[in-house]
C-alpha cells in the first residue's frame, strides 16, 4: 500500500543520515537482563453515572468499582549489531461491586444475564529488535499516536495487536511505520473486539528546539478512512515563571463508502488550537475547536444519525484535540466549540503533589441530522494529589465530576449526565 512504500522511504533516508545521529541506542545496550524492567500498576476505579434521561437501552444510573492490575515486562537487548528482546503485558480486572440495574460503565464485560462479570484478564507479547536507534516491534502493545491510539480511559486499557517500527535515528527527529490487524477494548478479553481490519500508520514528531515541535501523521484503515495529523507546538517564555504555550491540532479524515454505509465517500475536517497562559502555580488555558463536514448513516434500528470526526475503529484514544474532555468530545458535523480551563499547582503554597483543575466547554451549530443548530456543554472538575515520600510513595488519588448538558441529541443515547469517578493508582517498579 501507499503507506508501508513511504514508511520503507522514511527508514531509508533515517538510515542514510544516521551520521547527523547522536550516539546509536544499541551501541549502549547492557543486555537481554540487565536493562529489563518490570512494572506493576494497581488501579482502584469507581465510576457513577446519573442518566437524566437515558434512552431505552440505558440503565439510569450505572455505578460499578473494580480494582485493576496491569503487569508490563520489558526486556533489554541482547549485544551486538542487531538486538533483540521481548515484552509482556498482563492485566486483570476485579469487580468490586456492582449489580444488573448498575451496569454500563464500561469497566466490566457484561455476560448474557446481563450482569457484569466477577473478573477479566487479557496476556500478550511482543518480540523486538534494535538496530542501531530504529527499533521493530511486533505483537501485543500499548500505542500512542494520533492516528492510533489504545485509549486507557477505564479500568484496564485497549490493546493493539501488529508491528510498529520506531525511529530515532536524527536527534530531534522521531518516525513511525507500523501495520496493525487487531484493537481488543477495554472491557473485553478476545483480541479484536472493536472491529480492525487493518491500518496501516505513517507519521514523525520533530523538535527544531525545547520550545517548538512539529508533527505529522496518516493512516489507511481498512474499510473504514483514510486519516491525516498534523500539530505545531510553540512555548515561549516570558519570564522565568511566565509562559505562554501554543498549541494547534488538526484532523482531515476521508471516509470510506463502505464505512458510512451511505454508497458515497465523504469527509470531515476539525482543528482546535489552545494557548495557555503559565504564571508561578496557575496555568488559564482558552482553546477554540471547529469541525467542518462528515456522514449520515443508520442505526441498527434504521434510525439516521449524523457523524462529524469519527475514531474508535483506530483507538478509543485517537482524538487528540483541545476539547476532547471527559465525556463529550465537541467533534459532531459542523461544530464549533470553545473551552476556558484553570490550573492549580499547590506545591508553590507548600503542598506538592496537589493540583485542582476546572474547565467549561461549550459547543454550538452541531448538524445532528434533526437541526444543524445543536448545543451541548460540558463542566469537569479534578482534584488530584500524589504523595511524594514514604511507604506509599507515587500513589496518586484523583476524584473528577463531570456534568454534561445537550440538546437535540448532540450527544446519541443521553442529552443529560452527571459523572463521577474516583481514581487510586499505585505503581510498582518490581524489576
Amino acid at each position: 500500500m501507499q503507506v508501508m512504500k513511504w514508511s520503507v522511504i522514511a527508514l531509508a533516508v533515517a538510515a542514510g543520515t544516521s551520521q547527523l545521529a547522536f550516539a546509536s541506542a544499541q551501541s549502549e545496550s547492557n543486555g537481554f537482563v540487565e536493562d529489563s524492567s518490570f512494572n506493576v500498576l494497581n488501579r482502584n476505579l469507581y465510576f457513577s453515572r446519573d442518566f437524566r434521561n437515558a434512552g431505552p437501552d440505558l440503565n439510569d444510573d450505572p455505578q460499578e468499582w473494580g480494582h485493576g492490575i496491569i503487569g508490563t515486562f520489558e526486556s533489554g537487548f541482547t549485544q551486538g549489531t542487531i538486538g533483540f528482546g521481548v515484552d509482556a503485558i498482563g492485566m486483570l480486572g476485579i469487580k468490586l461491586d456492582s449489580g444488573k440495574g448498575r451496569t454500563g460503565t464500561g469497566l466490566f464485560p457484561t455476560g448474557s444475564d446481563g450482569r457484569s462479570q466477577d473478573d477479566y484478564s487479557e496476556a500478550g507479547g511482543a518480540v523486538k529488535l534494535r538496530l542501531s536507534s530504529t527499533v521493530l516491534k511486533y505483537g501485543t502493545q500499548f500505542t500512542a499516536l494520533p492516528v492510533l491510539s489504545t485509549d486507557d480511559s477505564r479500568l484496564l486499557p485497549e490493546t493493539a495487536e501488529g508491528f510498529l517500527v520506531t525511529s530515532n535515528e536524527i536527534e530531534g527527529l522521531e518516525l513511525h511505520a507500523g501495520h496493525f490487524t487487531g484493537i481488543n477494548a477495554q472491557d473485553q478479553t478476545n483480541r479484536d473486539s472493536i472491529g480492525l481490519k487493518s491500518a496501516d500508520v505513517l507519521g514523525g514528531t520533530y523538535s527544531f528546539s525545547d520550545d517548538l515541535s512539529a508533527a505529522l501523521y496518516l493512516s489507511d484503515v481498512e474499510d473504514a478512512f483514510k486519516k491525516y495529523y498534523g500539530n505545531v507546538n510553540y512555548t515561549f517564555g516570558i519570564s522565568e515563571d511566565q509562559s505562554l504555550n501554543f498549541d494547534f491540532n488538526i484532523y482531515k479524515t476521508d471516509y470510506d463508502k463502505e464505512y458510512t454505509n451511505t454508497g458515497k465517500s465523504e469527509d470531515n475536517t476539525i482543528w482546535s488550537l489552545a494557548a495557555a497562559y503559565n504564571f508561578g502555580a496557575h496555568t488559564l488555558t482558552a482553546a477554540y475547536q471547529k469541525s467542518h463536514g462528515g456522514y449520515t448513516a443508520l442505526d441498527d434500528n434504521g434510525n439516521p444519525f449524523t457523524v462529524g470526526y469519527d475514531y474508535g475503529v483506530d483507538g478509543g484514544g485517537t482524538v487528540w484535540l483541545a476539547n476532547s474532555v471527559q465525556r463529550s468530545d465537541f467533534n459532531a458535523k459542523d461544530e464549533k466549540s470553545w473551552q476556558l480551563r484553570y490550573d492549580l499547582d499547590f506545591a508553590e503554597y507548600g503542598v506538592p503533589g496537589l493540583t485542582f483543575m476546572a474547565r467549561y466547554i461549550s459547543g454550538s451549530d452541531a448538524d445532528t441530522g434533526v437541526t444543524n443548530n445543536g448545543k451541548e456543554w460540558e463542566r469537569d472538575i479534578q482534584v488530584g494529589y500524589t504523595i511524594q515520600d514514604g511507604p506509599a510513595k507515587d500513589l496518586n488519588m484523583r476524584v473528577r465530576q463531570a456534568t454534561y448538558r445537550s440538546s437535540d441529541g448532540v450527544y446519541y443515547g443521553s442529552p443529560s449526565i452527571d459523572e463521577v469517578r474516583v481514581i487510586l493508582e499505585y505503581p510498582l517498579s518490581i524489576l
